[in-house]
């Protein structure tokens, strides 16, 4: 069995007479290394530095995942829209979720919760901001041949049981990932990356 390697960087080359006179860094960090799972260009930064520096170029489609039966792909896909730059991701149903799978990337994502699907929409709404279904159901447009708007929520369901009808009824456009063996549909957080991934081909 191979160890395993460390991640991140230890402290700051060169002991605390090197320390950058920049306010985004952190002191703590700066002495004991940076563990953390972030890209190089924030080792050391404050969690909160990171956050503003984040929002200064995050992208204009959201992302919305129904949350009725605890579902364990919500910490996966909060990590992906993390990686995709997605504006702020929101949590329709349960306010609880198991963050085990986003990796503390919530700690720099901005989530926002609605208790149900009427609020989501009436938020999405008074925002001018068009919803988007992703689902593969009767109707449904292949992603890669459908209409993203640059500003959109992107609406996934749960495993299984997928979107609830009132979430399809209540989307501007229904789309779905082509897939091409003999499974019905793939892993929801599988699912909502692709989608991220294409609008962020189209767009970023």
């Amino acid at each position: 069995m191979e160890p395993e390697l460390p991640v991140g960087v230890g402290p700051w080359p060169g002991g605390r007479a090197q320390w950058p006179d920049d306010p985004r860094y952190d002191p703590e960090l700066l002495a004991e290394g940076d563990r953390r799972n972030v890209v190089d260009g924030y080792r050391y930064w404050r969690m909160e530095a990171i956050v503003a520096d984040l929002d200064e170029h995050r992208h204009a489609f959201h992302v919305a995942i129904e949350n009725w039966q605890h579902d364990m792909n919500i910490g996966s896909i909060v990590r992906s829209a993390n990686a995709f730059g997605a504006a702020e991701v929101h949590i329709v149903g349960r306010r609880r979720w198991n963050r085990r799978g986003a990796m503390v990337t919530d700690r720099y994502q901005h989530v926002r919760h609605h208790p149900d699907v009427a609020a989501f929409v009436a938020w999405a709404t008074d925002a001018g901001i068009p919803v988007v279904a992703v689902d593969n159901v009767p109707g449904a447009v292949p992603v890669d041949r459908a209409e993203l708007p640059e500003q959109c929520v992107l609406l996934f369901g749960q495993e299984g049981p997928g979107l609830s009808a009132e979430a399809v009824a209540a989307a501007s456009a229904v789309v779905e990932i082509t897939q091409y063996g003999s499974t019905r549909s793939i892993n929801a957080s599988a699912a909502a990356a692709v989608v991220m991934y294409e609008w962020c081909r189209r767009w970023a």
